[in-house]
């Protein structure tokens, strides 16, 4: 009760004609704690039964964007690359932070009536938990779903004012004791990529299977194995089809980098078929291989442009073999250390 005080979760109000008010209930759990460390809390949180919410009315958009593994990851191996220390955070009753832009209505708690005001409600000002745009909102608060990489901290056709400025006491009070500080990005040796395809192992419609992945000192930060869409008339094509997925991924980490300031030098990417890495880096149309989708051929200019190397190694050397084929448990092993993933 005192985190929602605190927050200024609500107001007091009298339920206006015509509005519906959402239930509420408290959540109870046993926190375990740490053997001679932690003691065991007791804890309890309210929530919103946001299924009683009416899309259109009480909500309207409700997605949110979760982080995924891959990026994680990543953040790990450039912390063990440059042996870094790592931190992490939790922020306490995160969900209260998120402003509401509808207006929702919500029931007195049960053994926390106001006095003398018995028939009024909550008019909820924070994204409590439970309602179906309170992760949005949360995201909303620090206004990232539109953010880029940028080359300044500041762009010129920024302007400062007051309404950018926090107006919570409790946020004023906390950011007067922070001093600014700025981080200058290291730099990275670059991300090694491996991508493999096998033959037709798909026995029911006869699709190849694309493996891949990726290592950054050492240490696997993002990997896939997926039946490719449509059915590769040859090897060729389908391992000419996995260095397109991998190209794309390649991409992806490049652009993570680059938002969190680290220059990512030229990835390499290796696979175990010559005839495929000609095929990448040759602009002419062949008899044996016009017949590939266009929208395969983009890895050529992504090549072209310097953005990405692709070279060839050895089958017994690529661990993404392992992704694709069966393997004795020798040659898994030897699959696993070569991505730093250790049985």
């Amino acid at each position: 009760m005192e985190s929602l005080h605190k927050s200024r979760t609500w107001d007091i109000v009298k339920l206006p004609k015509g509005k519906k008010v959402v239930c509420c209930k408290w959540v109870f759990k046993k926190k375990e704690g740490t053997l001679r460390v932690k003691e065991s809390r007791y804890k309890a949180r309210l929530v919103a039964k946001g299924y009683n919410q009416i899309p259109g009315v009480d909500f309207t958009d409700m997605f949110s964007l979760v982080v995924k593994h891959s990026s994680i990851r990543a953040l790990l191996g450039i912390v063990a690359m440059h042996d870094l220390e790592l931190e992490q955070l939790d922020v306490k009753t995160a969900f209260l932070h998120g402003e509401l832009k509808e207006d929702i209505y919500m029931q007195q708690l049960e053994g926390f009536t106001v006095s003398k005001k018995e028939d009024y409600i909550y008019l909820l000002k924070k994204s409590l938990y439970g309602l179906k745009q309170s992760p949005r909102q949360w995201y909303k608060r620090f206004n990232m779903q539109s953010a880029k990489p940028v080359s300044t901290h500041l762009t010129a056709h920024f302007r400062l004012s007051s309404a950018l400025f926090s107006q919570s006491d409790d946020e004023i009070e906390y950011m007067s004791h922070v001093p600014y500080f700025s981080a200058v990005g290291s730099l990275i040796d670059g991300v090694i990529g491996y991508v493999d395809a096998d033959f037709a192992r798909d026995l029911d419609k006869r699709r190849y299977l694309t493996g891949y992945v990726f290592t950054i000192g050492g240490c696997a930060i993002s990997w896939k194995a997926t039946l490719q869409t449509t059915v590769a008339l040859s090897t060729i094509e389908a391992e000419y089809m996995a260095i397109t997925e991998a190209c794309k991924e390649a991409i992806w980490l490049k652009g993570l980098f680059s938002e969190i300031n680290e220059d990512l030098q030229i990835s390499t990417i290796f696979c175990d078929s010559q005839s495929v890495i000609f095929l990448t880096k040759d602009q002419m149309f062949h008899e044996r291989t016009k017949y590939i989708d266009v929208r395969y051929h983009f890895v050529r200019d992504i090549i072209s442009r310097g953005d990405i190397v692709v070279s060839k190694i050895s089958t017994h050397e690529n661990p993404a073999y392992m992704m694709t084929k069966s393997l004795p448990i020798t040659k898994f092993e030897h699959c696993l250390d070569l991505v730093g993933v250790h049985c």
